[in-house]
């Protein structure tokens, strides 16, 4: 596979980071739902190499695959020659509670992230949409997301460095997602009014809401249209949700081909001093409070968003009585408009992804027997 360079060494401003050290960590969760909109200062990282820093005025994202017509975009042409359009939207790892089904449920293989790899964030850019009809794409994609008996997809990839399992990083989803325009996908160049910082993929990144972050590429580079997923590592081999019995890694080997990439981020809520925030796919429509182990549950207040909240987080409050005394708990469950409710837990797999069983705060001492 070749590597794109559309910066020299000369040009880019340096880079953070390693390969054998890349950036990955999280706020606490107080400081995650303090706000609605997530500041860029306590967002969540997840590398899997170094960061660069990239000249924008040299960098160019090349459309290609089976198109009409091929072509480059500069920055510039990203931000003036297509309407901008603005969302806001959760940003979450397909990691995030890894932690919680390690010590829940089984040992699991991958970093231990605890509740707060997920933002919220308002991004802006040209549509995916827009950028793909200039090849010359039909506009009716029930015509083309199924090519010779198979799904088209989308290919995100950033050939800028090089990462742990792979000369570079790539991601993939389908066609049909990225040419809907109420999917609402962009290439983003803002976040949260300013310009993308190094750290959040400049000069531009693939935002895709409801979907995984995995497959929100940063540093964007090529979009490719075909008729398969991503060949990257980490499309191919990892943020796949393996069936239970896979214990190992040895055992994955012969699932990875057959078990389907994880796409859709889970509904789900987590309590924390009585504060707690949900990301979901589907509108939430409720959340309950339990302090009793789940025996009887109280609805929170869901906090007014001041923003759509079709792809975003909800905050929300609830008040709720527990006895004084060490080891008390408090968990809840959400509820989409569809009547789906979340479960006490979400089945075990080796890689630790997609967690969505009950939000938790333990090991809290009541001081005083009262309404909290």
């Amino acid at each position: 596979m070749e590597l794109l360079s559309y910066c020299s060494i000369d040009e880019v401003r340096g880079i953070d980071y390693s390969v054998d050290d890349p950036l990955n960590r999280e706020p606490s969760t107080k400081e995650l739902v303090s706000s609605f909109i997530t500041p860029s200062n306590i967002a969540y990282d997840r590398n899997h190499g170094a960061i660069p820093h990239i000249a924008s005025s040299k960098h160019f994202v090349r459309v290609n695959g089976q198109v009409p017509h091929s072509y480059n975009l500069t920055v510039h042409q990203l931000a003036t020659e297509f309407p901008q359009h603005e969302v806001t939207c959760a940003l979450e790892c397909a990691g995030n509670r890894r932690h919680a089904m390690r010590t829940l449920l089984k040992e699991v293989d991958g970093i231990d992230w605890g509740d707060a790899a997920v933002m919220n964030c308002t991004w802006k850019g040209p549509r995916l949409r827009d950028v793909l009809l200039r090849t010359g794409m039909a506009e009716d994609e029930d015509k083309i997301q199924w090519t010779r008996g198979r799904w088209m997809h989308v290919c995100f990839s950033s050939y800028q460095v090089r990462c742990q399992e792979d000369k570079w990083f790539g991601g993939s989803v389908e066609l049909g997602r990225c040419l809907a325009e109420e999917g609402d996908v962009i290439l983003a160049l803002e976040m949260n009014g300013t310009p993308l910082t190094a750290r959040h993929g400049h000069p531009v990144r693939a935002v895709i809401p409801g979907i995984s972050g995995s497959k929100w590429v940063k540093w964007l580079d090529r979009i490719t249209v075909q008729d398969h997923e991503s060949p990257n590592f980490y499309q191919r081999h990892d943020y796949r949700v393996l069936p239970p019995e896979v214990t190992d890694k040895d055992t994955a080997e012969k699932f990875w081909p057959i078990s389907p990439p994880l796409y859709d981020i889970p509904d789900w809520s987590k309590s924390k001093d009585m504060r707690c925030r949900m990301v979901q796919m589907a509108p939430v429509t409720r959340v309950e409070v339990s302090g009793d182990g789940g025996k009887t549950w109280v609805d929170a207040t869901l906090e007014e968003p001041g923003a759509s909240m079709k792809w975003c987080w909800v905050l929300w409050k609830a008040s709720i009585h527990l006895p004084m005394g060490k080891g008390r708990e408090i968990v809840s469950r959400a509820m989409d408009r569809g009547y789906n409710r979340q479960k006490e837990h979400s089945e075990w797999n080796l890689r630790g992804v997609g967690y969505n069983g009950y939000g938790r705060a333990s090991d809290l001492t009541v001081v005083s027997s009262t309404h909290l």
